[in-house]
């Protein structure tokens, strides 16, 4: 069975950092470009962080370019998004997805908070 379960999210101030993690099991990540979106409940899904399969490629939204990293380890099958310098903005569940189902997410996804 096909499963990535994110974790790592959780209340934190503007301008705090965290690190989401996504394991996935049921298949392998190493041949798939790798996403992570965002979805603030009414609200359409956005997509955050892109990595192509080797992990040499990264792509970012303008909302979130120099201030998230996302990055792979294709043995461990894990994707990560480390999150700094944090606004409210970005207050939103946090999901995984494997391209080409980028706005299709398997798992339950990781609620990120930035409030003071």
């Amino acid at each position: 069975e096909l499963q990535m379960v994110e974790s790592g999210g959780g209340l934190v101030q503007p301008g705090g950092s965290l690190r989401l993690s996504c394991v996935a099991s049921g298949f392998s990540i190493s041949t798939y470009t790798m996403n992570w979106v965002r979805r603030v409940p009414g609200q359409a899904f956005e997509l955050v962080a892109s990595i192509n399969s080797g992990g040499t490629a990264t792509d970012y939204s303008n909302a979130v370019r120099g201030r998230f990293t996302i990055s792979r380890d294709n043995a461990m099958n894990t994707l990560y998004l480390q999150l700094n310098s944090l606004k409210p903005e970005d207050t939103a569940i946090y999901y995984c997805t494997y391209s080409p189902l980028v706005f299709n997410p398997v798992g339950q996804g990781t609620q990120v908070t930035v409030s003071s």
